[in-house]
């Protein structure tokens, strides 16, 4: 099955045919560096990061570029109101960015350039503009894209100018020749980070930033520029402007866009006041119960954080590390490698990726076969005969290529199992030795007959949160 995304510019799945063969370039944009990071951020690139993985494994070249926007409106007003030096904040954010997101196991894009290292970028960039007649500049030191030296305006958002226009609330500035022109430059505020322009001292507007750094480091046009639903317009349909009525040429060929992170089922808002940080939720669950929760629903779908969904999620990548033990207990562990063998488990995985990169039916076929692969062991003897140890061989080889793609259940089940434990006993006041006392005394309760008392034992154990699994070498313990 070739690989097929849905673009947000057709509005349909295509497809994928790069510009070159066996090369992918792919833009993403990255976050406005002024404070901590939210779990919105965290899953836009734990996608991406998803999707540059697949694309890699499918036998691609591929080339990523995910920048950071460090001079922006939202920095400026947080030294002023913090009295830090603008720079010294964008350092301080893209280090806390960097510290996070390799916690989340997101591997570092090609390249992730700063907007304030291509200044002389930026203004090359609108002064060609100027010169095609696509901007201009007005005496005040600001310099507008003109909407209406581009006529194809609007088609990434579906929106019309002229509805857009008559519809605006705005009003128009004086030195605009149309409300709906956007800034390409703005002159500095005394007190404000500027640099020298042909328009006098001061900053690039946000939208041409992204478009002069892709063309550094992409070129004209390139395949797949990323980033949330909130940027299509204006972000996205502005860059397209820009970088289309300069070149003339395709700017992007398939756009993608994944949905938002709601909080009990409510958009996650500043004004409610229900931001959820990443690294609040780091010192809560493991990074690989936050990485699977992030990829649980088609990246297009919007997901709901709540206690119950990382609940459910740390279940179930539990039962995945489960089967992963019950395999490494009968000798069978991947190849260093991680080369995928080709069974059904990676024929449907392959399948779900490469139909619009569904994380979520890719998630069901793991779930699926780790279910099959639990029953061949309740159903086998002391030891599963050739033919089937020889397919649970080829799951366990599956599952680690599935591992490097997602990005999850990565580590032995013995280390999982071991963190989780120390976890759990670091939250609560019972030592592991009043744990295997209790289930010693529930062994012989049983060993008695007095299952009352076995039961009753079981449920103490499970009010702290403390699973327990009998199997024939004995009862283990396991947190929830």
């Amino acid at each position: 099955m070739s690989l097929k995304i849905y673009n947000t510019l057709t509005s349909k799945k295509e497809t994928f045919i790069p510009i070159e063969k066996d090369t992918v370039k792919m833009y993403v944009c990255g976050p406005t560096v002024y404070d901590t990071s939210h779990i919105g951020h965290a899953r836009s690139v734990v996608v991406f990061d998803m999707i540059f993985r697949w694309l890699t494994r499918i036998g691609y070249a591929v080339t990523y570029v995910r920048n950071f926007t460090d001079v922006d409106d939202k920095i400026i007003k947080k030294s002023n109101e913090t009295g830090e030096a603008c720079a010294a904040i964008t350092e301080k954010y893209i280090d806390e960015f960097h510290n996070e997101m390799d916690a989340l196991n997101v591997l570092r894009p090609t390249m992730e350039p700063k907007a304030t290292e291509h200044i002389t970028h930026i203004i090359a960039f609108v002064e060609k503009l100027i010169d095609k007649g696509k901007a201009y500049a007005v005496d005040d030191g600001n310099v507008y894209f003109s909407i209406d030296a581009f006529e194809t305006y609007g088609r990434l958002s579906g929106r019309n100018p002229e509805d857009m226009r008559a519809g605006s609330r705005i009003a128009v500035e004086e030195k605009k020749k149309n409300p709906l022109d956007f800034t390409l430059w703005k002159p500095a505020k005394p007190g404000e980070p500027y640099w020298e322009s042909p328009w006098g001292k001061g900053r690039p507007g946000w939208h041409i930033e992204c478009s002069a750094m892709s063309h550094e480091y992409l070129g004209e046009g390139f395949d797949i520029h990323g980033g949330g639903k909130d940027l299509i317009f204006p972000h996205h349909e502005n860059e397209i402007a820009q970088s289309e009525a300069l070149f003339g040429t395709q700017f992007v060929k398939y756009w993608i866009h994944n949905g938002f992170v709601d909080i009990n089922n409510e958009k996650m808002s500043k004004s409610l006041g229900n931001f959820t940080m990443i690294k609040d939720v780091l010192e809560k669950y493991s990074p690989e119960v936050i990485r699977m929760f992030l990829l649980s629903n088609h990246y297009r779908s919007p997901i709901d954080y709540s206690e119950q969904s990382m609940y459910e999620v740390g279940m179930g990548l539990d039962r995945i590390y489960g089967f992963l033990e019950r395999l490494e207990n009968l000798g069978i562990t991947p190849d260093a490698d991680n080369t995928p063998g080709g069974g059904p488990l990676w024929q449907a995985f392959s399948d779900a990726m490469n139909d619009d990169f569904n994380s979520a039916k890719a998630m069901a076929a793991v779930f699926d076969t780790v279910k099959k692969g639990n029953k061949m062991l309740d159903q086998a003897s002391d030891r599963p005969d050739e033919a089937v140890l020889t397919e649970l061989a080829q799951i366990r080889t599956d599952m680690a290529a599935i591992s490097g793609i997602l990005g999850i259940f990565l580590e032995t089940p013995s280390a999982w199992f071991a963190a989780k434990k120390d976890k759990g006993m670091a939250d609560m006041t019972v030592t592991p030795e009043q744990v295997e006392a209790l289930i010693a005394e529930r062994t012989q309760a049983r060993k008695d007959r007095n299952f009352a008392r076995a039961d009753e034992i079981r449920d103490q154990l499970q009010d702290m949160n403390i699973i327990l699994e009998d199997g024939p070498g004995g009862t283990v313990w396991r947190f929830a």
